[in-house]
């Protein structure tokens, strides 16, 4: 039984998607008979906000929208389709899936997101359902993948620490599985399941969490374990840092509050950092997880989506507030928080043995894109991989990928793999580019504003001629970019940051932290390569000559004064 619930006062009446949810049945809609609808390979836009809670979006292709517009068709709908991994762990049997369904009904590409999940573009309306039925059938699905509640829980992949990650990746998996929703509409629409008679009468039993209306806005979940933060914890809803004692894992330090999203032109928006409020042991964290969430269900602003985070529901009623609320909800208190250190927050490429004596490779995945693409056969190579791997695929959180779990007895036929198809740990890439991150942008993204994952690549070509002549190939600089302000790619946290703001124009930040533990500051608006190049190359000439030992590139700009350090959100404007 779930306690009752007395939603606050809002700033002003529920917004439309609150409306949305509440006459959508827990989740059903008109779905099923939108699907089935043959005039148009489009859906309705109530449709399309509730096709998100069951992991898909619908885009068109920007591409081709004006030539389509010109010969009066409708636009080139299409539907991207998000495959939850928790901890980005997944078969090779499902890894051949994601292939397999990829080049069925999809674009004949994946996108590795910085989730951990899979994402497929491409899916035309006709093939949705036997895409998710397929997707299912590999014990993977999407429910929950995208939507107003707890999206794809993040867990570092740590292969050098085999042991840890097994139990870390287990509490993702319980905490994902936990707060998944309970409709079955999911179930109904997508896998033929039997219908509920009457889901107005079963409430609880359908969503004993949640409720009818769901959260406010999306809510992300990640596990780090230090001494790497790849899983940039403070960007997320509800942190939580792996806390290990004497090799032991003892518990969960809580962090709350981060989001990486904002409006460009309102102040009142901004990228957050998540703050440590406690510590909880391993056996409490599903509790405190999910009491965090229930605060969030009942104060988060359902008047204006932009700002309904749980970050501005923490800023709006103080972090103070929100602790004693927690207290008040477990009937207990958390500990004290415990130590901890992030030295890095990037992935350690090629080969590791593990503590577990198997063998790990990582690979470099530019952007996340598994492709073939002229004389390099990703995609080819890593199916034929797949199909003898007898370990893990791991999803990372800097879009890359790691082959986990490579027994000795394997690893040789795994080598052989890796040189005859050219697969790259990318070291003969700079440390910049290996330290890069992008969205997926145009061409279907409806929220793009500027290219990002197209565009990032040639521009870090650029980059690279001026740190060979400063001599910084090698030196690690985070750099990230976003076609849009909602900041998938996280560039906030990025040492160097692009937020797209027109085609070929963006705002350019510095002086992110290199552990993602601070924000980075405005350095330009709208501007383009020609300015982005231009400014940036005094910079990296200035660093290469004065920089301290150690010193990392968003450090050094702030301690020189390009510009000041942002360790809130609520500084970020400013």
């Amino acid at each position: 039984m779930t306690e009752k619930i007395i939603l606050p006062p809002q700033p002003g009446p529920p917004s439309d998607v609150e409306r949305i949810k509440s006459e959508s049945n827990y989740l059903r809609g008109s779905l099923e008979e939108t699907l089935e609808y043959p005039i148009s390979s489009g859906i309705p836009d109530d449709d399309n906000r509730l096709m998100k809670f069951h992991g898909s979006y619908l885009q068109d292709d920007r591409d081709l929208r004006n030539e389509r517009q010109r010969q009066k068709l409708e636009p080139a709908y299409q539907f991207m389709v998000r495959v939850r991994a928790p901890g980005g762990v997944a078969t090779p049997a499902q890894w051949l899936v994601m292939d397999q369904l990829a080049h069925k009904y999809g674009n004949g590409t994946l996108k590795l997101t910085t989730r951990q999940a899979f994402q497929m573009h491409g899916i035309l309306k006709w093939n949705m359902k036997k895409s998710i039925q397929e997707i299912n059938a590999s014990l993977m699905d999407t429910l929950a993948a995208c939507g107003d509640v707890n999206r794809n829980v993040m867990c570092n992949p740590n292969p050098y620490q085999s042991d840890i990650h097994a139990e870390v990746y287990g509490w993702a998996q319980k905490l994902s599985d936990y707060l998944s929703p309970r409709t079955t509409a999911y179930h109904e629409i997508w896998l033929d399941g039997e219908k509920v008679v009457d889901s107005q009468e079963t409430e609880e039993e359908i969503e004993p969490m949640y409720g009818a209306l769901y959260l406010p806005r999306k809510f992300k979940i990640g596990v780090a374990v230090p001494p790497s933060n790849d899983v940039d914890v403070f960007s997320q809803d509800l942190g939580l840092i792996a806390i290990l004692e004497e090799g032991k894992l003892v518990g969960f330090n809580i962090a709350i509050g981060g989001g990486m999203g904002m409006t460009h032109g309102d102040t009142e928006t901004y990228p957050q950092l998540a703050r440590v409020i406690g510590f909880c042991t391993t056996d409490q964290v599903v509790e405190v997880a999910e009491k965090i969430i229930t605060i969030q269900r009942d104060y988060g602003n359902r008047s204006v989506r932009k700002y309904a985070r749980f970050k501005y529901t923490i800023d709006a009623r103080g972090l103070e507030w929100i602790v004693n609320e927690l207290n008040e909800r477990l009937g207990w208190k958390l500990e004290s928080a415990r130590e901890y250190h992030f030295d890095h927050n990037g992935d350690r490429y090629g080969w590791v043995k593990g503590s577990n004596g198997n063998w790990h490779f990582t690979f470099f995945i530019q952007n996340g894109r598994i492709q073939d693409v002229d004389d390099y056969l990703l995609m080819t190579g890593l199916r034929e991989i797949a199909k003898i791997h007898t370990g893990d695929f791991r999803l990372s959180p800097n879009q890359n990928l790691v082959i986990s779990n490579i027994s000795n007895t394997k690893k040789k036929k795994i080598v052989e793999l890796i040189e005859k198809y050219g697969l790259t740990d990318g070291e003969h890439y700079s440390a910049l580019r290996r330290s890069s991150m992008a969205c997926v942008a145009f061409p279907t993204c409806g929220l793009a504003m500027a290219e990002a994952e197209r565009y990032l690549p040639s521009l870090v070509d650029k980059i690279e001629l001026m740190l060979d002549e400063s001599g910084l190939r090698d030196k690690e600089i985070v750099i990230r970019m976003s076609g849009c302000p909602n900041g998938c790619s996280r560039p906030a946290l990025g040492e160097i940051g692009f937020i797209g703001k027109a085609p070929g124009k963006y705002n350019m930040y510095l002086g992110a932290g290199f552990v993602g533990d601070r924000l980075n500051k405005i350095y330009r608006e709208n501007i383009g390569e020609e300015e982005i190049l231009a400014l940036l190359k005094p910079l990296l000439l200035q660093y290469a000559k004065e920089r301290q030992e150690g010193e990392h590139f968003g450090d050094f700009v702030i301690r020189t004064g390009h510009v000041k350090a942002v360790q809130s959100g609520l500084d970020f404007h400013d």
